[in-house]
């Protein structure tokens, strides 16, 4: 049971973890022990999300959603297998807790009336910039 926060869980049965060689550090067993640690979660089977929360994870997750709606995470950053199957589990959690919350929305302000006018100022100092780059006119 993945603990996410005090109203959401993950059971285990919907982790799908897999051992793979870790192409890091690990000396004389680099080549024998399989210590990475890729973890699948299927987002689009669960039911413990909301849509909209599934929605959220997808945006944060990127490119480790697969098509299919499965999270990837692979993690080979230690050199125990046990290690980094415990950081796969606290990323999973952690992406998916930033995913439960709503973000706040934008509330459009008015630009000061200071901002305007150096904004307009740099429009006219660029202006006058290029204006110099030009050949001179002929009054003929």
């Amino acid at each position: 049971m993945l603990v996410i926060n005090d109203h959401l869980t993950i059971d285990e049965a919907e982790l799908d973890e897999t051992f793979i060689r870790s192409p890091g550090p690990g000396g004389q067993n680099v080549n024998k022990v399989a210590s990475a640690v890729q973890l699948r979660f299927d987002v689009a089977a669960n039911r413990s999300l909301t849509p909209e929360q599934k929605r959220r994870l997808r945006m944060k997750a990127g490119r480790r959603m697969s098509k299919a709606g499965v999270l990837i995470l692979k993690v080979d950053q230690h050199r125990s297998q046990a290690a980094n199957r415990e950081e796969a589990r606290r990323r999973l959690a952690q992406l998916i807790r930033e995913s439960l919350t709503r973000p706040t929305p934008r509330i459009p302000t008015r630009p000061t009336k200071g901002s305007v006018e150096r904004r307009l100022e740099s429009k006219r100092h660029q202006a006058q910039r290029k204006s110099y780059r030009s050949a001179p006119k002929s009054y003929d």
